[in-house]
């Protein structure tokens, strides 16, 4: 079984082109121009208008939180800041937690995402042992939800009108990601 503190090691994973790191302090000023700007609000669906304070609290406490594992996607030759992901609500005895992403409006339509995304899968099927990943992706995000599906994620369900955003209600699709069956054994 996994332990609830599962997430506690805060590892760096290294890709081709990123490397995703701890969420650290120096990541705050960057983290918060993401998120203030309206396109990754929209992308998210976030409401909440982070200040700068906010931001670095969260990020200076990102190291101690044993419950999730909060990495900056980091270029890896120059070290600039091309978003941040999450795996959190991690369920032990069902082998199961939830994963988010946003890149920053520079950092998409290159491939880092899907990068990111196959690096996080691979840490918290492998090292984790987690079975399932899941995450929610909004109706107005199509481009998004190919990502995620070429990176293994299946639509499991819809969530009817469950966002509210820009005066309409959205649709929110759950996705989720199997550890890949290895040829023998059970899984």
């Amino acid at each position: 079984m996994i332990d609830a503190t599962a997430l506690s090691e805060k590892p760096v994973l290294t890709g081709a082109r990123i490397r995703l790191a701890p969420l650290s302090s120096r990541h705050a000023a960057a983290f918060h121009t993401a998120a203030v700007d309206p396109e990754t609000r929209r992308l998210t669906g976030t409401h909440h208008d982070f200040t700068l304070e906010e931001m670095q609290a969260w990020c200076a406490g990102s190291a101690d939180r044993a419950d999730r594992l909060d990495l900056a996607i980091e270029d890896r030759e120059t070290g600039g800041f091309l978003g941040e992901l999450a795996l959190s609500g991690i369920d032990p005895p069902n082998a199961h937690g939830s994963f988010r992403i946003a890149l920053t409006p520079d950092a998409t339509g290159r491939g880092i995402g899907s990068e990111a995304i196959r690096l996080l899968l691979d840490y918290a099927f492998d090292r984790v042992g987690l079975h399932r990943v899941q995450l929610e992706v909004f109706d107005y995000n199509p481009r998004a939800r190919r990502t995620y599906e070429k990176c293994g994620f299946e639509v499991e369900g819809r969530m009817r009108e469950a966002l509210f955003w820009d005066g309409a209600w959205h649709d929110v699709f759950v996705m989720a990601a199997l550890r890949p069956r290895r040829s023998g054994g059970t899984g």
